[in-house]
């Protein structure tokens, strides 16, 4: 069994590295590139083959050196992942820094979000609940719960804001990424896939069983431009926010209802005990009252 501490001491090695602290490699000849050149090195063929071409004996090539001469900088693939993210977080404005309200600045740095998925398409294939806890992601993170807290919301609210928004993003760009991928690979357009397939809606497809999905395809509805539907999720997810927004300054209960207990005198919902009181039974003293009363035997 691995006892781990090899990951851990990799994993403050890494932090050491992101945020600059540490000391930098002093053994032998003083090498002709620094960290950061590795950084870009990598950077620029991830963004041209993918995740998958990014090795320390590529980068070595690139560089005219060994690979060994690399590990002086960085102690791993992982580590060398972490950096290159953070490297290309700072490519992303901050998000508080851009004018209007909230809801404004929030769109923004979706934008923005979406453009450095298209510029660097492999951040998508590094899992976004690992972040790599360098400068730049935090310096953008911040920048966005700073612009959030206009919205008034209480701490939890506001980050599940963030996430809902981070996660709509990350998924249409993933999605816009992929099919072009598979028309770059394919040789074919979207387009040319479906002509190929005219045959399934003249001979395969019954309208009268999906009349749905035929009223669809004959309102030109079921193709469209992918960035036409980010736009359209990203107006959909804002519009939500806003409402749960006003929701909230208003004082309105999203609480789910179906959670809770109806009285069986009245059928209003029975108020939530503290952590400590014990389960009411009825929603007031008036419905058990009554009920009580009901209870009692009438006299003869």
């Amino acid at each position: 069994m691995k006892s781990g501490h090899g990951e851990e001491t990799n994993a403050v090695r890494g932090l050491e590295l992101l945020w600059g602290l540490g000391e930098r490699p002093n053994r032998g000849r003083r090498p002709a590139f620094t960290l950061e050149q590795i950084v870009r090195t990598a950077v620029g063929i991830a963004d041209a083959q993918g995740l998958a071409a990014v090795s320390m004996r590529r980068i070595a090539e690139r560089l005219g050196c060994t690979t060994m001469s690399l590990y002086r900088y960085v102690p791993g693939k992982a580590e060398l992942l972490d950096l290159m993210t953070d490297a290309v977080m700072g490519e992303v404005p901050p998000a508080d820094a851009a004018p209007g309200d909230w809801r404004t600045r929030l769109e923004l740095s979706a934008r923005a979000d979406w453009g450095l998925y298209h510029r660097h398409p492999w951040i998508l294939r590094l899992p976004a609940g690992r972040p790599a806890l360098g400068p730049h992601g935090f310096a953008w993170y911040e920048s966005v719960l700073r612009v959030l807290t206009a919205t008034g919301l209480p701490p939890a609210a506001l980050v599940h804001v963030f996430d809902t928004v981070d996660a709509y993003v990350r998924g249409a760009a993933r999605d816009a990424l992929d099919a072009a991928a598979v028309e770059r690979h394919s040789g074919l357009t979207d387009e040319q896939w479906w002509a190929a397939r005219a045959h399934f809606w003249d001979a395969v497809f019954v309208p009268a069983r999906y009349p749905m999905v035929a009223s669809l395809r004959a309102a030109g509805a079921l193709h469209h431009p992918r960035d036409r539907g980010f736009e359209f999720g990203l107006r959909l997810v804002l519009d939500s926010i806003g409402t749960f927004v006003r929701n909230q300054a208003n004082g309105r209960d999203e609480t789910p209802k179906r959670y809770e207990t109806p009285c069986p005198q009245c059928g209003n919902p029975i108020p939530r005990p503290a952590s400590t009181g014990r389960p009411r039974t009825y929603c007031s003293d008036a419905c058990r009252q009554r009920a009580y009363r009901a209870r009692r035997p009438r006299p003869a």
